[in-house]
């Protein structure tokens, strides 16, 4: 079973950016869709955007036009870039399957933290 690790997150004030990296234990070159997930707290996790294989990505619309979602098949790793980031965006991000995610994959995730 694939393992997910996630890092990159932190305190960042409105407004900044940050990158997000996960690093696969296997070859994600089979997942056809890799996901980032996030999960505030109180709420239920969320998927904010994927891509396939092909490289189409998909977005949340509370993220659209300031997240960009990248994979490296080579490096078995997904980033994501995040700019312009608000208060809303607080919460703990993971990466997994962007259909379907694996129950048993789901790493520790990072947390981003956006405050002044």
């Amino acid at each position: 079973q694939v393992q997910f690790v996630e890092s990159g997150g932190g305190l960042v004030q409105p407004g900044g950016s940050l990158r997000l990296s996960c690093a696969a234990s296997k070859s994600i070159f089979s997942i056809y869709a890799m996901g980032w997930y996030r999960q505030a707290p109180g709420k239920q996790r969320e998927l904010v955007a994927s891509i396939t294989s092909a490289g189409l990505t998909n977005y949340a619309d509370s993220v659209k036009g300031r997240c960009t979602i990248s994979r490296d098949n080579a490096k078995n790793t997904v980033y994501l870039q995040m700019n312009s980031l608000k208060p809303e965006d607080t919460a703990v991000y993971y990466c997994n399957d962007g259909l379907q995610p694996r129950q048993q994959s789901w790493g520790q995730g990072t947390r981003v933290t956006v405050a002044s």
